[in-house]
C-alpha cells in the first residue's frame, strides 16, 4: 500500500522527515528511541512550564510506534492502515498537550486513552455513509461484537445473552448490531453498466406527483419549525447555544466534546452535562409552541 506520510508534530515544530510509503514509514518511527521516565518527566516538564516545543516533539516521536501498533488493530474495517495511523497521531498530539508529568503516570498510559478515541471517531465517521453507532452502547457493540463472536456463523441465543452480559448492554441491542455489521452497502443510485441493479432512488416517489395541500402543508411545517428552533435557541446563554450550533446543527464538521472542551477549556464531561441541559431547555420551549424537538444525531 502506496502512502505519503509525514511526522506529526506540534504546530510550528518542523517535521524532521517524510517518507514515500508506509512500510517506509513504519521503519523509521521505529527507530526512534523510546525514552525512560526520567527522559520523559524532563521533557514533559519543559513542555509544560516552559511552552518548549522542541520537548513537545520528542515526546511525540518517541511514541509514534505506539499509534502504529494500535492501528493495526482497526484493520478489519477496511479503513486504509496510514489514515487509522494519521488519526492516531493527532490523538497523540493532544495527549501530548493534556499530559501533566505530577502524576506520576507514564505519558504511554495516558496516550493510550486519546490515540483509541481519535481512531473510534475516523471509524465511525467512516466506514458507512449510514451511521451503524451513535450511542454508548452501541458502540461498545461495534468495537467488540467482531471479536467476541464464536466463528462466523450467525450468534445463538446464548452467545447473544453471553456477550450482552460482558459489555453490560440489552440483549436485543446485540442482535441489532450483529444485524448492522452483517448487512451490505447497497448504492444509493444505480451503476449506469448494471440495467438489472437494484437502487432505493428507483422506488422514491416523485416531488412533482405530491398533491399541491401537501406541499403547502410540508412547507408550513418546515417554517414552523424554524421558527420554534430560532426561539428555542434564543432561550440559551452563548455558550450553550454555541455547543448545540456546533454539535448539532452543522450539516458536517460536527464538533466534539473535546473539541469544545478545548475551546472552553473545561472537561468533555462538562461539555456533555451542559449540552444535555441546553437540549432539555430547548425542548420545554418547543413543546410549549406546539413544536417537537428534533435534530440530527451528532458525534460523542
Amino acid at each position: 500500500m502506496q502512502a505519503t506520510m509525514t511526522m506529526p508534530v506540534p504546530v510550528s515544530v518542523p517535521a524532521p522527515l517524510a517518507t514515500g510509503s508506509l512500510d517506509g514509514y513504519i521503519q523509521t518511527v521505529n527507530r526512534f528511541p523510546i525514552l525512560s521516565a526520567e527522559e520523559e518527566q524532563s521533557l514533559a516538564r519543559r513542555f509544560r512550564e516552559s511552552d518548549d516545543l522542541e520537548a513537545a516533539r520528542g515526546l511525540v516521536l518517541s511514541h509514534l510506534r505506539l499509534v502504529v501498533a494500535i492501528a493495526r488493530g482497526y484493520l478489519g474495517y477496511g479503513l486504509p492502515h496510514a489514515d487509522l495511523i494519521q488519526e492516531g497521531n493527532i490523538g497523540l498530539m493532544k495527549a501530548v498537550k493534556r499530559f501533566d508529568p505530577s502524576r506520576g503516570v507514564r505519558l504511554v498510559s495516558f496516550a493510550i486513552h486519546w490515540i483509541k478515541a481519535e481512531i473510534h471517531e475516523y471509524v465511525l465517521r467512516n466506514w458507512r455513509l449510514v451511521k451503524v453507532a451513535t450511542t454508548k452502547a452501541q458502540r461498545k457493540l461495534f468495537f467488540n461484537l467482531r471479536s467476541m463472536k464464536r466463528g462466523l456463523a450467525p450468534m445463538s441465543s446464548d452467545d447473544i445473552k453471553r456477550v450482552a452480559t460482558e459489555l453490560r448492554v440489552k440483549p436485543e441491542e446485540v442482535t441489532e448490531m450483529e444485524s448492522r455489521l452483517a448487512g451490505q452497502d447497497i448504492a444509493f443510485e444505480a451503476d449506469e453498466a448494471d440495467d438489472d441493479g437494484y437502487a432505493p432512488a428507483q422506488y422514491l416517489a416523485s416531488d412533482a406527483s405530491r398533491e399541491p395541500s401537501q406541499l403547502l402543508e410540508t412547507e408550513e411545517n418546515e417554517r414552523t419549525s424554524a421558527a420554534g428552533l430560532a426561539k428555542a435557541l434564543g432561550a440559551l446563554d452563548a455558550r450553550s447555544r454555541r455547543i448545540i450550533e456546533t454539535r448539532w446543527l452543522r450539516e458536517k464538521d460536527s464538533a466534539t466534546l473535546h473539541d469544545l472542551a478545548d475551546e472552553f477549556h473545561v472537561s468533555a464531561e462538562r461539555i456533555r452535562q451542559i449540552e444535555a441541559k441546553a437540549l432539555e431547555r430547548m425542548r420545554k420551549v418547543m413543546e410549549q409552541q406546539g413544536t417537537p424537538l428534533s435534530l440530527p444525531a451528532t458525534a460523542a
